[in-house]
This record gives C-alpha cells, sequence and structure tokens, in this order.
C-alpha cells in the first residue's frame, strides 16, 4: 500500500472515532499535501498548515517550552488543530463547532504518531 493510501485510511479512522472531525489533512513539512479528507483547496490548506508549523515550532523553542505538539485555532464555526506527526508530516485537524477538545487533542495526537509510525516504516522498507 502507498503512504498516500495509508494516512488516508488513518483519517477515515480518525473520522470513525470522532464524528465531530468534518475533515483533516496530511501534507509535507514543505506544504505539498500527501492526503485529504476535506473539501476546499487542498493545496492552498497544505501550504498553510505548513507555514503555521514551521512558526509553532519556532515560537515553541523561542518561549523555551520544549517540542511542538500541536496548535488549536478556534473560530466562531469550529475548529482546526495542526500536529507535527514525526519530522516529516503536519497533520491538520477540522472539528464542528461544540466539538470535545479533549477528544480532539487526544485522538488528533494519536492520529499524528501513527501517521509518523507510517512515514518511519515507509522509509525503513524503500
Amino acid at each position: 500500500m502507498e503512504l498516500r493510501d495509508e494516512v488516508h485510511q488513518e483519517m477515515i479512522l480518525l473520522r470513525q472515532r470522532m464524528p465531530e472531525v468534518n475533515g483533516s489533512i496530511a501534507c509535507s513539512v514543505d506544504g505539498l499535501p500527501i492526503a485529504s479528507d476535506m473539501a476546499g483547496d487542498i493545496e492552498q490548506a497544505g501550504a498553510l498548515s505548513s507555514a503555521l508549523l514551521a512558526l509553532s515550532r519556532r515560537m515553541a523553542g523561542m518561549v523555551d517550552k520544549g517540542t511542538f505538539e500541536e496548535t488549536l485555532i478556534s473560530g466562531s464555526n469550529g475548529y482546526a488543530a495542526f500536529y507535527a506527526a514525526g519530522p516529516k508530516i503536519v497533520l491538520t485537524v477540522l472539528a464542528r463547532p461544540g466539538a470535545n477538545l479533549g477528544l480532539l487533542r487526544l485522538e488528533g495526537r494519536r492520529t499524528a504518531a501513527n501517521l509518523a509510525a507510517i512515514t518511519t516504516r515507509m522509509s525503513l522498507t524503500q
């Protein structure tokens, strides 16, 4: 199975575990989309996700908060959460208003860890 397929499968599992999720995208740290489970401009979402990851990592380091884990944006129409999925992928998860933020953080981190493991496994076999 290709990286894109395995990543997309994790996104499907995320929606099954948390029905409040209404979209997700995984992209490289360079902003290139790997897989998406969301509507809209995927290329632009990938580029912005990559930029936010870079800024968040830099801010976490600058203020001595350790290794970056996540950034959460709360808006009037829901949430966008961004997770480092290992050194090569950023995962963006969109959720509806009223979503359980504790569960979103838990499931987002779980999915990001799964994506990092997939990437590591695939790079070892190639």
